[in-house]
């Protein structure tokens, strides 16, 4: 198993976060090698924002991701920036709210900044969108992914985030 997987949306959307808590419930909780690498615009907030993980079964020889398997797309400007550098059969998983897809792409969708604003944090967007991330592609267990937010976030935090991870994850 050797998987590319490239995060991606604007500053201020957790975006790295996200990818430490796959990459860190991959690697301590999963069983499987991770490595990350993270790229942002120059802009505190609203510039671009991608994490990059590389999931694999034995040791990874390089750590960049070049043509994704999956494709997280939580803005316009990250889907349209990197859909086409991804595989054509990528599986490619959007936030409705803020992507629309090209018309001949085939996307998992779920509303992740609406169910956000839902739980009164649009904060906790990404990690809804980690929920739904962990159910859709099934190479992580959900314990893995909650041990990896309880041992990432500070503990006041903890609560409302498996809160978030819960939604995205039984979303159908």
């Amino acid at each position: 198993m050797y998987t590319e997987i490239r995060l991606a949306g604007f500053g201020g959307q957790g975006i790295g976060l996200a990818g430490v808590l796959l990459g860190r419930a991959a690697a301590l909780y999963g069983g499987l090698e991770a490595v990350m690498t993270q790229a942002y615009g120059p802009e505190a907030r609203g510039g671009a924002s991608s994490a990059n993980l590389v999931l694999a079964d034995e040791p990874i020889d390089y750590p960049f991701v070049q043509q994704p398997d999956i494709l997280v797309a939580m803005s316009q400007e990250a889907y349209t920036k990197f859909r086409p550098t991804a595989k054509p059969e990528a599986l490619v998983l959007i936030d409705t709210e803020l992507v629309t897809p090209f018309a001949e792409d085939v996307v998992q969708a779920i509303p992740a900044t609406r169910l956000a604003e839902g739980m009164g944090r649009r904060i906790v967007a990404n990690v809804i969108m980690v929920g739904f991330f962990t159910r859709q592609t099934g190479f992580l267990a959900r314990e893995a992914v909650e041990q990896a937010v309880r041992e990432s976030l500070r503990p006041k935090l903890v609560p409302l985030n498996l809160k978030a991870l819960a939604i995205g994850y039984e979303y159908e």
